[in-house]
């Protein structure tokens, strides 16, 4: 009984948020108030030392004029000073990265309109003058991986893949999404297990089409989190679910020395930090931070 209170609690979830991930032509959301905005910044700026952080979170905070743009500089500066020794990869490499795939590749929740961690990455890589990374962006919200096999066909995102030098890759959530809708009234393991092989192939699809294309760029498969757990913490189906796809994409990694599985699912398991915009499914401008810090670490591990 008390698992069927869990599923039922669990189907009202999903069909709140399967409106957000699913209809591509919704808005994204509102600019955030100020007093939000300078609640994240000044979770963010946690990470810099004790005394500069309490410096710039008073700054921030009296300043009763500071809008997104000027926030997203704030945050730009942090995330620099935590990470800079990664950034000399790129002190003297142009690079050219493409970021394709779905919500999270869009930066749908980043109420700062920056560009979620896609944005986060262009303006810390290309923080100083002898950086030069372009980033092309084709992230579409709603997006599975069937869809996002076609798209590559589009002759904008074709050329643009073959003249990268690294592509970012985020997919999946709406494929567990879909699941989710189709099965709504008959909520089991079996359809997961049985859509998960389909994804497999669509994923090794997605990449070998890449690849023919261009076959020296590196490619980057960014995990995806369980967005449910904040709620639904004991249902470990759920965990298992996300944690069963996620290792598609890392399998496929490991026999694919071109690819790379970038995990993000532990860095949204912190219930003392707000990570998620007010759709309780997309990360905020946090959430994505911790993504683009997660993300360059790996794109300039060697």
């Amino acid at each position: 009984m008390k698992k069927a209170v869990y599923i039922l609690m669990l189907l009202i979830l999903i069909i709140s948020v399967g409106r957000i991930l699913i209809n591509s032509g919704a808005t994204d959301d509102a600019p955030q108030d100020e007093q939000t905005q300078r609640d994240e910044e000044e979770t963010i700026a946690s990470s810099r030392q004790e005394q500069a952080a309490d410096d710039e979170a008073k700054e921030l905070a009296s300043d009763e004029q500071t809008d997104d743009e000027s926030i997203g500089e704030q945050l730009k500066e942090v995330i620099v000073d935590t990470i800079k020794d990664s950034l000399t990869y790129f002190n003297n490499n142009k690079s050219h990265i493409v970021a394709i795939g779905d919500s999270l590749t869009r930066g749908v929740g980043d109420t700062t309109e920056g560009g979620g961690y896609v944005g986060i990455l262009g303006r810390t890589i290309n923080n100083e003058g002898e950086r030069n990374v372009t980033i092309d962006h084709f992230g579409k919200r709603g997006s599975r991986s069937d869809q996002l096999y076609k798209r590559l066909d589009e002759p904008e995102i074709t050329a643009a893949i073959g003249d990268a030098d690294m592509v970012l890759i985020t997919i999946g959530a709406n494929d567990i999404m879909k699941v989710l809708k189709d099965n709504v009234t008959n909520l089991t393991m079996e359809p997961f297990n049985a859509e998960q092989k389909h994804y497999k192939k669509r994923l090794q699809a997605i990449i070998d089409k890449i690849q023919s294309v261009n076959a020296h760029a590196d490619i980057y498969l960014i995990g995806f989190y369980n967005p449910f757990e904040q709620y639904f913490q004991h249902i470990e189906e759920l965990d298992t679910i996300v944690n069963n796809w996620n290792d598609v994409s890392a399998n496929i990694a490991a026999e694919n020395d071109a690819v790379t599985f970038i995990p993000t699912a532990d860095l949204f398991v912190d219930s003392d930090v707000a990570l998620f915009a007010d759709d309780h499914f997309h990360p905020n401008y946090l959430g994505y931070y911790r993504i683009a810090r997660r993300v360059l670490e790996y794109i300039t591990e060697e």
